[in-house]
């Protein structure tokens, strides 16, 4: 034990990075897993992780310790939110959709976040939750934040990264990246409802009778379901390639700021 003691600190400091990702990652952020089941799992991934990254130099607890403890909080909650970023493209995509189904006044309240979010949108984010743990994704997700420490040591360049702005541009090349994907998922249904409504615009004119603002919102709300239910074979797809941008994204910036100067 007097041998396991100087490296107690290290096993502190993966302990941090690992509990900062749980908070944040998809999938373990949601309020349905009790907050003392993430801090068991983190404690266990920790020790599994602490053999290969917390062994090769002690730590000397003094005032830089606690700069270092904020440096590993700040990786893990990075590479926490650029995985759940990926997520936040099914519910901009569900927002888009209700919007122009009418339903967009309609906000409920998500179980898993806590938030107010669109009714598609919600149903789009469930169907992703579970779609990447049937993909395992999860695990994916556990072995990149383990092999994180292989590109990231506990000695990393974080700041000098930070400062250099190229966390920075990695964040913002995913949020375009994640934008431009709510808007492809959301096409489809987008802009069929909008052909829709040029077709309602054009039997107002013609038909000046019918009262288009009682007709065309049921319209509407039918003809989005139904075209939901046509393109929702095609989501398997798509949340595969959602998925494997979301890892690329975690190598980019896991190398990013593994290459920053320390």
């Amino acid at each position: 034990m007097e041998q396991w003691i100087p490296y107690l600190p290290n096993w502190l400091l993966i302990f941090c990075r690992i509990t900062a990702f749980m908070l944040a990652a998809p999938v373990f952020s949601t309020r349905g897993i009790p907050s003392q089941w993430k801090i068991g799992l983190s404690a266990i991934i920790a020790f599994l992780a602490f053999p290969a990254a917390g062994l090769q130099e002690p730590t000397v607890i003094d005032g830089l310790f606690v700069l270092s403890i904020v440096r590993e909080a700040l990786v893990g909650l990075l590479l926490g939110f650029t995985a759940y970023l990926f997520f936040t493209a099914v519910q901009i995509a569900g927002s888009f959709i209700d919007i122009q189904m009418g339903l967009g006044i309609a906000n409920v309240i998500d179980p898993m976040t806590g938030a107010q979010s669109p009714l598609i949108g919600n149903f789009k984010f469930i169907l992703a939750m579970l779609l990447f743990m049937t993909f395992n994704g999860h695990h994916y997700l556990f072995d990149g934040l383990i092999r994180s420490y292989e590109w990231i040591p506990l000695g990393n360049g974080l700041f000098a990264a930070i400062e250099g702005g190229s966390v920075h541009e990695s964040l913002l090349r995913s949020f375009s990246g994640v934008f431009a994907m709510a808007l492809q998922m959301s096409a489809p249904l987008v802009v069929a409802l909008f052909l829709t409504d040029v077709g309602l615009g054009i039997l107002s004119k013609t038909a000046p009778q019918f009262n288009i603002f009682v007709v065309g919102v049921p319209i509407k709300i039918i003809v989005g379901f139904l075209l939901l239910v046509l393109v929702l074979p095609g989501f398997v797809y798509l949340f595969q390639d959602l998925f494997g941008s979301m890892f690329q994204s975690l190598d980019q910036l896991t190398k990013l700021i593994g290459n920053a100067p320390k």
